[in-house]
């Protein structure tokens, strides 16, 4: 009958560790494989995980105050997609502008310029006026045979 007490590991399975600083007969006595002298042959041993041998620590290079943005410089846009699009024409209108956005609901910020993406299908033929439109936007809005009106010239970069 098999119990904890008499199941054993297969021979060889096992290797017994090394134990240091048993004496010099041992083969790791004296210093016990630590070396001489210094921060790491002390008990307590060691740095920690995060210490860089003495350069800035990578947590005193980072910005102190939280909230770091170049939001300065980047530009904010209503975006719409052709499927909300869809929706505005069989709600509102077959002109769609920044205007009958607003009235649809689809454009809330009212002081933010309108960006067209070409996420979705337009499925009639339709004039629409917006500030920017992206280049799937304007090759799906003259596939279905309509007109696309940008009305600032932004170049985008990509």
């Amino acid at each position: 009958m098999l119990t904890t007490q008499t199941i054993k590991p297969t021979t060889g399975s096992r290797k017994k560790s090394k134990r240091l600083g048993r004496g010099n007969g041992s083969g790791k006595g004296t210093f016990s494989g630590r070396g001489m002298n210094g921060q790491n042959c002390r008990s307590g041993w060691g740095v920690p995980d995060w210490f860089e041998g003495g350069q800035t620590p990578l947590f005193r290079r980072m910005p102190k105050l939280k909230g770091f943005s170049n939001a300065k410089f980047k530009k904010h846009y209503n975006v719409i997609n052709l499927s909300d699009i869809e929706f505005a024409i069989t709600k509102w209108a077959k002109e769609i502008t920044k205007e009958t956005l607003i009235q649809a609901g689809i454009v809330t910020k009212k002081s933010l310029p309108v960006k067209l993406l070409g996420n979705g299908e337009l499925k009639s033929k339709i004039n629409i006026t917006v500030d920017i439109a992206s280049a799937s936007a304007t090759t799906a809005v003259e596939k279905a045979g309509g007109t696309l009106n940008i009305l600032s010239q932004v170049s985008e970069e990509k």
